[in-house]
């Protein structure tokens, strides 16, 4: 494994880092109490190619490999978990779907408006009844002539209502059949494409979440990706990729819980000293730090393994699962160490400590990801 940090991902995460002291800081708090999800600081940052880190640079992207996406959303996370996760939606998600499995056409459509931020991305598995269990999807796609129905609904999508396109997952064959679901790009705009219901959730809450709903939505066949059935199969490749996201997600707001403790022990008196002094604060902050390092270990490994296109399912869960449970556990010491304070927002650990139980359920449970690991050591 490499271990040496490049110069490029250096600039890379000084820029992510930097974009976020200025433009999103400042504003954390009131879109998390407005549940506002900031569109036009989105599109400032396709400006600046964070919005297309993986897109080569002919189709309008930044042309990096993965150990510079995960340095930037560790940045762009530190300040704010629902910018990151919005933009690892974005990146991951909806262009890595078109950038892996779409044709020649399909990549010089939709790609330069996804990676320069000019489009924001959706991408639609999930549904009401069918999380984990996605071969039971409801959601249905017929033809007729050259175009497709689509029928059906999707819950819990990033940019459910602003995104202005989606690839969405839906069942072309027989149910519980992996070879009968297929992958559709759908423009928003398209009749019979609306947004449902926005959740009001407990965390990433400037992250928008919301149904995406079709009803008789007629597409063009060149919007298919890939051949029919092939769906589902491509939606667990990107998954593998998107928990490198979820794993880069977690160590911001790991490292972020851990930066605001540390700062916070060293400057907060108790008994005449500061509490970093005491081992009861010590030791957490010895325990976040090298759970923090493994966790970046392992995120580094899928990294590595995704950019020489190795299989990587196994390492990707494990990363994903063990730095989802780090964020959780590093964001519960956060306010432990804060105290009272960590429970108000007035300080940062507050919104970290709502955010991280996020990653432990996004792009597959802890528990799946366990379920991943296990089918990889002993087989099906």
């Amino acid at each position: 494994m490499n271990f040496s940090i490049s110069e490029t991902e250096n600039m890379v995460g000084q820029m992510a880092k930097d974009f976020a002291e200025k433009n999103i800081r400042p504003y954390v708090m009131e879109w998390d109490e407005a549940q506002k999800f900031p569109v036009e600081t989105m599109k400032a940052m396709g400006e600046l190619g964070l919005l297309g880190v993986l897109v080569p640079e002919e189709y309008g992207g930044a042309g990096f490999g993965y150990h510079e996406y995960v340095r930037a959303i560790i940045e762009i996370t530190k300040v704010d978990s629902s910018v990151g996760l919005s933009v690892a939606a974005h990146n991951s998600l909806c262009t890595g779907h078109i950038m892996q499995f779409g044709n020649e056409e399909q990549k010089r459509r939709w790609l330069p408006k996804l990676a320069t931020g000019q489009w924001i991305g959706a991408w639609g598995l999930t549904e009401a009844n069918t999380g984990s269990d996605a071969l039971r999807m409801r959601t249905t796609a017929v033809k007729d002539g050259n175009h497709w129905v689509i029928n059906g609904a999707k819950n819990w999508i990033t940019h459910g209502i602003s995104g202005d396109v989606a690839v969405v997952l839906v069942r072309t064959g027989e149910l519980l059949d992996s070879h009968g679901i297929s992958a559709f790009v759908v423009e928003r705009g398209t009749p019979g494409f609306k947004a449902g219901k926005k959740e009001n959730k407990l965390g990433m809450r400037a992250s928008e979440t919301a149904e995406m709903i079709f009803e008789d939505c007629r597409i063009p066949e060149e919007n298919l990706l890939g051949n029919v059935g092939d769906g589902f199969i491509q939606a667990m490749k990107i998954l593998d990729g998107g928990r490198i996201s979820i794993a880069a997600l977690s160590l911001g707001i790991a490292e972020g819980a851990l930066e605001a403790s540390v700062k916070y022990s060293k400057e907060r008196e108790q008994f005449g000293k500061p509490i970093a002094t005491f081992q009861a604060i010590s030791f957490k902050l010895a325990q976040m730090a090298t759970e923090l390092e493994v966790a970046k270990l392992l995120t580094r490994q899928a990294a590595e393994m995704k950019n020489a296109h190795l299989p990587m399912t196994k390492e990707s869960a494990m990363a994903k699962y063990y730095a989802s449970e780090v964020a959780v556990r590093n964001s519960v010491e956060s306010v432990q160490i804060f105290g009272g304070y960590g429970y108000t927002k007035d300080f940062p650990v507050e919104k970290f400590y709502r955010d991280s139980k996020l990653c432990t359920i996004g792009e597959g449970t802890s528990e799946i990801q366990k379920l991943v690991i296990a089918r990889s050591i002993i087989g099906r």
